[in-house]
């Protein structure tokens, strides 16, 4: 897609700035960067393989889509998911063409995973104690006093990454991290875009990464029953909306996208790759993990995106669907939709990455708006794979093998544990 022309408007449809994209960058478990990421997708490859990382025995879920393409060490949480926002980030820098000199001139927003010294770090500290047999409070405290402990805590504090991702891009002012479960890489787009709707800066990096594949993640994911046991077939686990679907596959990867005030990216002739018209996000308390049942923080998170975007239902081409696999979230997403949309539900493509690439938690919604924008480029929307047995409760349109068709709107969802809802409206060119 070439840059739009100047006589374009660099308003919105509520007469704020447009927000534009002008870079992209992605890190997932079928690929390190936009082109094989997108060349495996719309090939309907899978990524979601046989951990190799540890050792898995005696776990119920033995799978993930694990990103084994980096060299990364140590291979803990913290440095996997900096390592993946580091390869996202200077695919989108480089693209957009600024801030490639470690200048960024604007602001970072970067959704990054819930972090805590793991358990080898713990076992390593107890045993730098010292202490034969049980290991008491008071030799935790002689271990935590090691210059051992000060590195990892400086590794595992959260919003480190961070800083140190703001120190390779220099990024301006303080970086904000965040995290909204799996809606975080959704959240950090927003918050990006707001920034530029008030004035605040006229460009921002905008990040979701996560790095959270390991034995602790897995077994908590376990006691919730969210994951997927199908651990004969890796590849065919993850069946988002498929009547014998079980649950999710994790996984986890980085994406980046640098957005920019319309106005300021025409002006320096940039290519403009799509826009985000709007941001809806509605959050509920019903319950730790399940959505409320009446779908109704759902619906308005939909809502409020097309709101934002002063898009009817009409306009959105397909949706980039959350589509975990899980029995909850599907029934709950595709209930959603058809109160927004209707009847067209039968008829509007849907289609889930995460069927290929698994669950990315904290980067999903940075992934998939990547993986939606590229839809808009190149007029082919990504597959659902494994849909062999549709769920004749959810009547969707799901995209089971790739589907070429113009694509200018796309509405990508992402919903998380809490009640934590962010929905975005993204565009080729703005009406």
């Amino acid at each position: 897609m070439t840059h739009p022309s100047s006589r374009l408007s660099s308003r919105d449809a509520k007469g704020r700035p447009l927000v534009a994209v002008t870079g992209l960058g992605l890190v997932t478990s079928v690929g390190q960067g936009q082109a094989d990421t997108w060349a495996a997708l719309t090939a309907g490859r899978s990524g979601i393989r046989t951990i190799g990382r540890f050792a898995t025995d005696g776990l119920r879920t033995r799978i993930a889509g694990t990103v084994d393409c980096l060299d990364t060490d140590p291979l803990v949480a913290p440095a996997l998911s900096q390592r993946f926002a580091e390869v996202a980030a200077e695919e989108a820098v480089s693209q957009s063409g600024i801030g490639a000199k470690g200048d960024f001139p604007g602001a970072l927003f970067i959704a990054v995973p819930p972090v805590e010294m793991e358990w080898p770090q713990r076992h390593a500290l107890a045993v730098a104690s010292g202490q034969a047999g049980p290991i008491t409070y008071t030799d935790l405290q002689r271990a935590a006093a090691s210059r051992r402990f000060d590195e990892w805590h400086d590794l595992f504090i959260f919003g480190t990454v961070a800083d140190r991702i703001a120190d390779r891009f220099g990024t301006r002012g303080s970086p904000i991290s965040l995290s909204t479960a799996c809606s975080s890489g959704a959240t950090a787009i927003q918050l990006g875009v707001e920034a530029i709707r008030r004035g605040e800066t006229a460009a921002a990096l905008c990040i979701g990464t996560d790095g959270s594949v390991n034995p602790e993640s897995l077994i908590r994911f376990s006691l919730l029953s969210a994951l997927s046991t199908q651990n004969d077939t890796p590849s065919a686990a993850s069946k988002p909306f498929s009547k014998n679907r079980d649950g999710f596959v994790m996984g986890e990867g980085a994406a980046a996208l640098v957005l920019e005030d319309a106005e300021a990216a025409r002006a320096r002739g940039a290519k403009i790759l799509g826009y985000v018209l709007g941001c809806g996000e509605k959050g509920d308390g019903f319950h730790r993990t399940r959505s409320s049942p009446d779908g109704a923080p759902i619906i308005a998170a939909i809502r409020a995106a097309l709101d934002d975007a002063g898009t009817m239902p009409g306009a959105i081409d397909t949706i980039n669907a959350h589509g975990t696999s899980t029995p909850e979230n599907d029934k709950m997403e595709a209930m959603g939709c058809m109160a927004v949309f209707g009847e067209r539900m039968r008829d509007l493509p849907i289609s889930s990455n995460k069927s290929m690439i698994g669950h990315t938690l904290t980067a999903a919604g940075a992934i998939e708006a990547v993986v939606s924008l590229l839809t808009i480029q190149h007029g082919r929307i990504p597959p659902t794979i494994n849909y062999a047995l549709p769920d004749p409760a959810i009547p969707l349109d799901v995209v089971a093998t790739t589907r070429d068709m113009a694509v200018s709107r796309v509405l990508s969802n992402s919903f998380g544990f809490g009640g934590q809802n962010t929905c975005l409206v993204l565009a080729g060119e703005p009406a």
